[in-house]
C-alpha cells in the first residue's frame, strides 16, 4: 500500500472517480452492495495476495480495522457511494471482503400500526 495521496486539500480529487472504477458505475451482479450492508475483511485462501491499486488497498485497510457499513466506508474514504460500491464488489470478487446484507428489523408497537402510518402519509401530503 502506498502513502501517496490522490487528492489535494485545495483542489480536490486529482483522479476522477470513473478512472478509479475503470469506467464502471456498479458492482457485478454477484454482489449486492446495499447502503447499509455490513462489510468484513476476509483473509484470502492461500499464500498469494492479489495486487491492489491505491484506492482498493486503502479501502481494504479501513475494513480491516473492523466490520463497517457501506455508507460509513464511503464517508470515511471521502468517495462517492457509487465508487465505493464498485470497489467493494472488486474486493469481494478477489475474496478479500464479505458483504452481508442488512438485517431487517420487524417493527412492533406503534410504529407497526398501519393506521398510524397512513395518517402520517396523509399529513405529509398536506405539507
Amino acid at each position: 500500500m502506498s502513502d501517496e495521496h490522490w487528492y489535494e486539500d485545495e483542489t480536490g480529487s486529482m483522479v476522477r472517480p470513473y478512472t478509479v472504477t475503470r469506467g464502471r458505475t456498479r458492482p457485478s451482479d454477484r454482489h449486492a452492495v446495499d447502503l447499509l450492508s455490513q462489510v468484513t475483511a476476509v483473509e484470502p485462501d492461500g499464500a498469494a495476495h492479489p495486487e491492489l491499486d491505491h484506492a482498493r488497498a486503502s479501502l481494504l485497510d479501513r475494513i480491516r480495522r473492523g466490520p463497517r457499513p457501506v455508507a460509513e466506508l464511503a464517508a470515511d474514504a471521502d468517495l462517492p457511494l457509487t465508487v465505493v460500491r464498485v470497489l467493494l464488489g472488486d474486493l469481494a470478487e478477489a475474496g478479500l471482503v464479505r458483504i452481508d446484507r442488512p438485517r431487517r428489523v420487524q417493527a412492533t408497537g406503534p410504529a407497526a400500526d398501519p393506521q398510524l402510518l397512513r395518517e402520517i402519509v396523509e399529513r405529509l401530503k398536506k405539507l
